[in-house]
């Protein structure tokens, strides 16, 4: 055996165990009486990262984003209201701006004055209410997926009722699945969406009464466009070529020239090709972070 042979086994080792390194130090705090679960890893100025709908923490380290930040910054990640090992209450109220909250009494929890701040989907509305509520505590914001709850109308408050019935009912919202498939591709079929509702309906983490809860409290995160005009914390929008919400970041960009925006070419809203698992998603957020310094 030649003398390179263990040092390239413990290499190896250290590169599969990577994911379960990154996340071994998970926390949890107590906001406002609810359980958030929580992971706070590196040194430097402090990234917070908040996942999309049904998603949990986890997801930052299966697109490499955390363990990309990781090296050069202090990473917050952490399980939303609802999702993951946080605590899922079923009331309505216990959502809306309250998940915009949590990022904040987190900051408060560890001592964090300012930080960047990277949210994707259902997280990016959230960061984009926090910036017209809390824009002092953030040295960057970056809406991925989302721009923000601003074009909403009457269709979008019957649209979010009928999603949340639907995840009452089948844990999953085949309206939320039919919405977000990516321009110009199939609907999943009836066998898929059961499939999806059956898998939803066996993980102790997904809890159907809590996420329709969540969809309920969409409309008290909206924000109008006055409040989006006025937001001064330097911003970077990411979405994918066939992603449905892509109007959205064009609108955003007419409010707020300012922000960049970059367009993923051939990139989803989720799914194995979405934007925030692609390269020029790490590497955009990686060029503003390095803006600031």
């Amino acid at each position: 055996m030649r003398r390179t042979d263990p040092f390239r086994y413990f290499l190896t080792l250290v590169i599969t165990l990577l994911p379960a390194l990154v996340f071994a130090q998970e926390r949890f705090f107590d906001s406002n009486g609810i359980a958030i679960r929580y992971v706070d890893q590196g040194s430097g100025d402090a990234v917070v990262l908040v996942h999309g709908n049904g998603s949990t923490l986890d997801s930052w380290n299966a697109w490499g984003v955390l363990p990309d930040l990781v090296r050069s910054h202090r990473v917050v990640a952490l399980d939303a209201r609802g999702h993951g090992k946080s605590g899922k209450p079923h009331d309505v109220k216990a959502y809306g701006p309250e998940m915009g909250l949590d990022v904040i009494r987190l900051l408060d929890h560890l001592g964090i004055q300012r930080a960047h701040i990277v949210g994707y989907s259902m997280a990016a509305h959230i960061v984009a209410q926090l910036l017209t509520t809390h824009p002092q505590r953030f040295l960057t914001a970056t809406l991925g997926g989302a721009a923000g709850r601003f074009r909403w109308s009457r269709e979008e408050l019957e649209r979010s009722e009928q999603e949340a019935r639907e995840k009452e009912q089948e844990c999953v919202s085949r309206s939320q699945i039919f919405r977000l498939t990516a321009t110009g591709a199939p609907r999943p079929s009836e066998d898929e969406i059961q499939r999806r509702s059956a898998a939803c309906m066996a993980d102790p983490a997904q809890d159907r009464f809590a996420q329709a809860a969540l969809t309920r409290g969409q409309k008290d995160q909206l924000i109008t466009t006055a409040q989006v005009a006025a937001i001064r914390v330097p911003t970077l929008a990411v979405v994918g070529s066939l992603d449905g919400y892509l109007p959205d970041f064009q609108a955003l960009k007419k409010i707020r020239p300012s922000i960049r925006l970059v367009v993923v070419d051939g990139a989803t809203h989720g799914g194995e090709r979405a934007a925030g698992s692609r390269p020029e998603f790490i590497a955009a957020v990686h060029e503003l972070l390095m803006s600031t310094r």
